[in-house]
């Protein structure tokens, strides 16, 4: 059996260094999470950000990753250049509060959107109350849809 090799994109890599961690200091101070999720959660954002840029699906986050979204418009220049850059228009963001537009079916959709642009998805930030809504099977990472 021949393994694949296969480089999964970061959410990080997409941004500088200062922007990446101004954001991921942000979750870390206002959402009381750990540095080391915070940055986690900081690459989830950039990474969905960058896929609902030519996402052909509804684009929801998981809670987790909202805090670092939230984060992230924050940073409104940085934001608004970062939507320029991936999508050539600003990209709004519409919580639709009391909708409940984040169901686990909604953003399992993102997620899977997230790993066929081939950006690495980590598995315990997309959940919704509680249930995993990354993992589409046994993948171990792969990116969505690869057999490999």
């Amino acid at each position: 059996m021949t393994a694949l090799a296969i480089d999964l994109k970061t959410g990080r890599s997409l941004v500088t260094t200062e922007l990446f961690d101004s954001v991921a200091h942000f979750v870390h101070v206002h959402n009381g999470q750990s540095i080391e999720r915070a940055e986690r959660i900081a690459d989830q954002a950039f990474a969905f950000v960058a896929t609902a840029a030519a996402a052909t699906v509804p684009m929801v986050p998981s809670d987790e990753v909202d805090h670092g979204l939230h984060a992230f418009i924050l940073h409104t220049k940085a934001y608004a250049e970062f939507c320029d850059q991936h999508a050539g228009r600003f990209l709004h963001h519409n919580p639709a509060p009391g909708t409940g537009c984040r169901t686990l079916e909604a953003v399992t959709t993102s997620a899977h959107a997230m790993k066929a642009a081939g950006f690495m998805v980590l598995d315990d930030l997309w959940t919704v109350n509680g249930e995993n809504a990354a993992q589409c099977d046994s993948d171990c990472g792969r990116p969505y849809g690869s057999a490999a």
